[in-house]
């Protein structure tokens, strides 16, 4: 079978009666066992998926297929799947099996996909590079020697190496646009609510959003309008309407886009990375779109507000895994205070105990109007300073990374520098407000190269149509 470059190929094959649901399933299945050291499942639903497939070829027999008909999709190991285990890539939740399904996937599922696997992550989201799980690390198949990004690293991989037609991750603070652009594929973090959160295991609840990956921009947006919309089961969920983005990919106007100097000069920025960012944004005065240099006075502030925001509900929000009610629990304990404490110990990672550890001390009672409520009131002035951007402009575009993938172990003795692979995909997160990575060019070892284009809250079908006509300009 032919390598499936988009969902529309897989379409229209099953339309001319060239192939079957199962027939895809397998030949996804035998690329999975073929690539199956990049380590990107850590567990493939075969039985499942091949009943699934079998259930979608009975419905297009009979004429009565959802819009997915024919999709294969991945599942980052932090969203729950009734009957199956999710245990976020950490020890701490080791054998955990989900008690009903998050509402993407339910909606999903409906449209009738087929669900193929849980994909290999940073644990609870935590990284940047896909080596923090409990589960080893993912490969990028395009150097092996390299980190795929993280945390969604094993579903960027799932896309890239072409075992799944598209995949779902999660996006707190870059997850989904770094591994994107690390790997050379697209990676949409919706408005915050957009889509409903209910299923996903939490790491910072008011930074949490569940994102695509997919080759093509209409996949992406196909996936997206149907997982978005309001979930009576997630109070924080947006009621606002959602569109048919697939179908609003047509770009004709002439945009105005913004540019961060901040970004384009900073130090830490890839020749590469910012000669081919710098190209695009020539191609598109060419093309007449007004495009200008903004100052972002608050960049140096993006970061830090983030971690010490992040840090803190993540605190908060593991701290109910403690081996009472279900997963991990210690055999060394010898009363209740020495249970809780060596569960957790024994349990969870040196990252996602090093993050709970800063997000306690800032929520202490000493600290807690030092840091914490500093920087949520830094995080308003963020918010309403890229919203203000966005009202003059219709998109603020920068690079997705400040380098290319980088080799396992590079940053593993320096926090900080990790940390800092997030720099420009941070201000989308904190700001709630829709960032998707494209692929532009690669750099002189042959590593992707990402391009971050943001729009402002709720307009991702204008964002998809600009990054559509983005991918056409640009190839």
């Amino acid at each position: 079978m032919e390598k499936f470059i988009s969902f529309d190929e897989i379409k229209k094959s099953l339309e001319k009666r060239e192939t079957d649901c199962r027939a895809i399933v397998n030949h996804y299945l035998q690329n999975i066992k073929t690539k199956a050291h990049l380590n990107a499942f850590v567990e493939v639903y075969e039985e499942s998926a091949l009943q699934q497939a079998d259930l979608v070829d009975q419905k297009l027999a009979e004429g009565k297929a959802g819009k997915l008909a024919g999709m294969v999709i991945g599942i980052k190991d932090v969203l729950c799947y009734t009957g199956h285990e999710a245990n976020a890539s950490s020890n701490i939740l080791k054998g955990f099996q989900s008690q009903f399904t998050t509402t993407a996937i339910q909606r999903l599922l409906t449209e009738d996909a087929i669900i193929i696997g849980r994909l290999n992550c940073d644990e609870f989201g935590m990284g940047s590079s896909n080596e923090n799980s409990a589960h080893g690390k993912v490969l990028n198949a395009l150097d092996e020697t390299r980190v795929p990004g993280g945390s969604s690293g094993g579903s960027a991989v799932a896309v890239q190496a072409n075992l799944c037609t598209t995949s779902l991750g999660t996006d707190t603070g870059g997850s989904v646009r770094q591994p994107a652009a690390f790997t050379g594929i697209i990676g949409m973090k919706p408005t915050y609510s957009r889509v409903s959160r209910w299923g996903l295991i939490a790491y910072a609840s008011s930074f949490d959003t569940i994102g695509v990956f997919s080759r093509t921009v209409k996949d992406n947006a196909l996936v997206m309008e149907i997982m978005a919309g309001h979930d009576e089961f997630d109070s924080t969920s947006s009621r606002k309407p959602v569109f048919a983005y697939s179908e609003l990919l047509h770009f004709e106007k002439k945009a105005k886009i913004a540019y961060l100097k901040e970004t384009i000069e900073s130090h830490a920025l890839q020749p590469e990375i910012k000669a081919n960012t710098l190209s695009v944004l020539e191609k598109l005065k060419e093309e007449g779109h007004e495009v200008k240099e903004v100052d972002f006075p608050l960049l140096d502030y993006i970061l830090p507000t983030y971690y010490i925001l992040t840090t803190a509900e993540a605190s908060s929000n593991l701290s109910r895994f403690d081996g009472v009610k279900y997963g991990y629990r210690t055999p060394n304990a010898h009363n209740l205070e020495s249970m809780y404490k060596l569960t957790r110990t024994e349990g969870f990672g040196d990252e996602v105990k090093r993050r709970i550890m800063l997000g306690t001390f800032v929520l202490s009672a000493s600290y807690y109007d030092a840091y914490f409520t500093k920087a949520q009131k830094v995080r308003r002035l963020i918010k309403d300073f890229t919203e203000n951007l966005l009202n003059d402009f219709d998109y603020i575009i920068m690079p997705t990374t400040p380098s290319t993938a980088f080799k396992f172990g590079e940053h593993s003795d320096d926090p900080v520098a990790m940390y800092l692979e997030d720099l420009f995909t941070v201000q989308a997160s904190v700001s709630g407000v829709p960032a998707i990575s494209l692929p532009n060019g690669k750099d002189q070892k042959g590593m992707p190269i990402g391009l971050q284009v943001i729009a402002n809250s709720f307009k991702e079908a204008e964002l998809y149509a600009f990054s559509n006509y983005l991918t056409e300009l640009t190839t």
